[in-house]
């Protein structure tokens, strides 16, 4: 428990982004704004930058930002797409259609139980742990707790068994 808690309150930055053509889409949009039907920089800024589970979101999140109409509005999502391991936490609830529909509405969200190896907890757990939180409520129920299997991969690795 106390290693859990250090990993969640000493986070460091991490980039969270890689150029690759599959994955989930940065929900980062730029912004511009097309008065005249011109596109033009927002202001001094050269960029501009909203985030927003989807371009509905965002447009209306630069809309009051930058106190301009929505139909003025011009965005560019971020080509770029989440590195594997955040990708990997969103997988709770993706899988049950998230962003387009809500998970707890499918009955098995949030999950019972996660059964995991401690190999992976601070790379994938926790990342799952924060983006669902953040995004919905957490992922599990009952909390997290180690796999029987991997206790006893482990064991048998040291004893020089390997598997």
């Amino acid at each position: 428990d106390k290693l859990w808690e250090h990993w969640l309150s000493d986070s460091r930055d991490w980039c969270v982004s890689r150029q690759l053509w599959w994955g989930h889409r940065i929900p980062a949009y730029e912004v511009s704004s097309a008065k005249n039907g011109e596109k033009e920089n927002i202001g001094e800024q050269e960029t501009y930058w909203v985030v927003g589970r989807n371009e509905e979101e965002a447009r209306a999140r630069a809309s009051r930002d930058l106190n301009i109409p929505e139909e003025d509005v011009v965005l560019r999502q971020d080509p770029d797409v989440l590195d594997t391991w955040f990708s990997s936490g969103l997988f709770p609830i993706v899988c049950f259609g998230w962003p387009h529909k809500d998970p707890r509405e499918s009955g098995f969200y949030p999950l019972s139980v996660l059964e995991t190896g401690s190999d992976i907890l601070f790379f994938w757990v926790a990342r799952m742990v924060m983006l669902c939180t953040c995004l919905l409520q957490g992922p599990v129920k009952e909390g997290a707790k180690g796999s029987e299997h991997a206790r006893n991969h482990r064991a048998m690795y040291r004893k020089g068994g390997g598997v």
